[in-house]
C-alpha cells in the first residue's frame, strides 16, 4: 500500500459539500427577481466557492497519497484525478477542469461573476458535485483498487 486516506480529512468535507449543494439547490428555486438580489448572489457565490474548495481539498488529499500524482494548481488536481483513475478521465476533463476555473474566478475575482453563468451552474451542474462524491465514496469503500488504504 502506498498511502492512507484519512477519513477525518475526507468525510467532513463530503458532508460540507452536501450541505452547501443543498443550500445552492434552495437558492436555485428562487424567483428571478429574488435571485438577483445582492445578498442572494453573494450567498450563491459563497456556497459555490465552499463546495468547490471541498472538491479540490478532497482531491488533493487523495492525490498526495498516490506516487507521482501531486498537483500544485486546481486545474492540475482536476486532471490528475482523472489520470490516476480516482474519477473517470472524461468526468475530470468535462466537469472538474471547468470547476477549477470557476473556483479561481470566485476566489480571485479575475472577472465579474456573470449572473447568467451562476444561474446555469445552479440549474444544470449541481449534480456534478454529487457524482464526484459518489466516486470518492466508492474509493473509500475500495481504496485497494488504487493501492491505498483508509483508516
Amino acid at each position: 500500500m502506498t498511502g492512507l486516506i484519512l477519513r477525518e480529512a475526507i468525510l467532513p468535507r463530503m458532508d460540507g459539500i452536501r450541505r452547501n449543494v443543498g443550500k445552492l439547490r434552495r437558492l436555485a428555486q428562487l424567483s428571478e427577481e429574488t435571485f438577483l438580489e445582492e445578498d442572494n448572489l453573494a450567498l450563491v457565490q459563497h456556497y459555490l466557492r465552499l463546495s468547490l474548495e471541498g472538491v479540490f481539498h478532497i482531491g488533493q488529499h487523495i492525490l498526495a497519497r498516490l506516487p507521482g500524482a501531486r498537483a500544485t494548481e486546481y486545474r492540475g488536481i482536476a486532471q490528475k484525478l482523472g489520470e490516476f483513475k480516482v474519477v473517470p478521465l472524461e468526468f475530470a476533463n468535462r466537469h472538474l477542469v471547468p470547476m477549477a476555473g470557476m473556483r479561481n474566478i470566485l476566489v480571485h475575482q479575475y472577472a465579474d461573476i456573470d449572473v447568467d453563468r451562476l444561474r446555469q451552474i445552479l440549474d444544470a451542474h449541481l449534480d456534478e458535485f454529487e457524482q464526484f462524491l459518489s466516486f470518492v465514496a466508492d474509493l473509500m469503500k475500495n481504496p485497494g483498487r488504487l493501492g491505498l488504504e483508509t483508516n
